[in-house]
């Protein structure tokens, strides 16, 4: 195997699953770095003295596989090279290539001494067949592109390079794993992001979803990478596209929205954008109507829009909400009265509040982001995250942090 890059936080999150009579499944966007995890994974069971004919490893893409297309011909060549005693560890990478794989994977679990785990690259994999055969059999891992922490070990930066132009690189290029080839050369990392993107949105949407417009995507995606951490809704985004003539309208506009439903769905499906509801702080209940969209990684925003500075408050919220989620918080937007905070990020025992800007460093914004928290009756932390370096760490309990300090923590 090829020198790889470790990803300590996911391989742990594999070794305390292991031998778990559960089904682990690694889900991400192409390219953010699952196959390796499994070949990581691989290592750490050799290095732990596990026989090579214990592990049975295969990537399903491979055209070695080409006849094992249906549930029946992959068990039956599964199942003939799995040793008589001993447990067995069944590696297997986009799974989703093999028609009905979780008939044979639920089988293999029965009939067979084994621990399994698989990845694809998008959610249909755990569609409902799936969670019906397998319903609380399965774990997700979810896998998403570098963190800023991940970046700076993954990256080769000159010694001169300090750390504020690391996070400016982080981003405008983002943390698809492989643009650390390019060395931050912008026409050929873009090359490569627009690759995977296209594999993205020809395989993953196109291909499942064949009644859907390509050109009508393609605007939807342009669409929300420009409105990144605006709250919309599927209505007023089809009334921007109908006013452009790009959705037929129907009385009412109703269609336009159940359209831009649909389509938001799809790329949620592929893992290009997380779609975040809106939580009542005070009334504590979900709202329904009206939230924001994130994209997985910046790279993919810039590669297709250019890269503007302009934009850079949505951009670090965007930044914030990926973190957020790798640290295993269930996040929303908060409404507090007529106000709105940022994100409200909860665990089972745990709650933050945090708002994101650029800089406090006037009074009317330092007035404006302060505001909402204030108006917060609990005693969970709150946090104002930015790029000031600021002596002032806390506004009446409020705490005010550095962005790149709370990202490497």
């Amino acid at each position: 195997m090829s020198e790889l890059i470790n990803r300590p936080e996911y391989v742990s999150q594999l070794i305390q699953h292991r031998d778990v009579d559960l089904v682990k499944i690694v889900t991400g966007i192409r390219r953010c770095g699952k196959s390796s995890l499994l070949d990581l994974f691989h290592q750490y069971l050799s290095d732990d003295g596990v026989a090579e004919d214990h592990i049975i490893h295969m990537n399903l893409e491979s055209l070695r596989y080409r006849k094992l297309s249906d549930c029946f011909a992959f068990y039956d060549y599964v199942s003939g090279l799995i040793p008589k005693s001993g447990k067995t560890y069944l590696i297997f990478d986009e799974l989703q290539a093999v028609e009905h794989w979780e008939k044979a994977v639920e089988s293999f679990r029965l009939d067979f001494d084994v621990d399994i785990y698989i990845t694809g690259s998008n959610a249909y994999l755990l569609s409902t067949e799936f969670s019906t055969l397998l319903s609380g059999r399965y774990v997700e891992i979810r896998m998403l592109p570098l963190s800023f922490k991940e970046f700076l070990t993954f990256c080769e930066f000159d010694p001169a390079v300090g750390m504020e132009e690391k996070f400016q690189r982080y981003l405008q290029f983002g943390g698809m794993p492989v643009l650390r080839e390019y060395r931050f050369n912008e026409a050929r990392s873009n090359q490569a992001l627009e690759g995977i993107y296209a594999t993205v949105v020809l395989r993953d949407i196109l291909q499942r979803n064949p009644q859907a417009d390509q050109s009508l995507l393609q605007k939807i995606v342009l669409f929300l990478c420009s409105n990144i951490g605006s709250i919309t809704s599927p209505n007023s985004i089809g009334n921007v596209l109908s006013g452009e003539g790009d959705i037929p309208r129907k009385k009412g506009g109703l269609i336009a929205g159940k359209t831009v439903e649909k389509y938001i769905s799809m790329l949620r499906s592929a893992f290009i954008f997380y779609s975040v509801g809106r939580y009542d702080v005070k009334g504590k209940q979900l709202l329904k109507t009206l939230g924001k969209n994130y994209i997985i990684d910046m790279g993919f925003r810039n590669m297709l829009l250019g890269y503007r500075d302009a934009d850079r408050g949505h951009i670090l919220e965007n930044i914030v909400f990926l973190e957020l989620i790798r640290r295993d918080y269930r996040v929303y937007i908060g409404k507090v009265g007529e106000t709105e905070v940022d994100f409200v990020a909860e665990k089972p025992n745990d709650k933050l509040y945090i708002q994101v800007t650029e800089t406090m460093a006037s009074p009317e914004t330092r007035e404006r982001e302060l505001r909402p928290l204030r108006m917060i009756p609990d005693n969970y932390e709150k946090i104002v995250l930015s790029m000031d370096r600021s002596y002032i760490n806390s506004y009446d309990g409020i705490k005010s942090l550095y962005l790149i300090d709370w990202l490497l923590a």
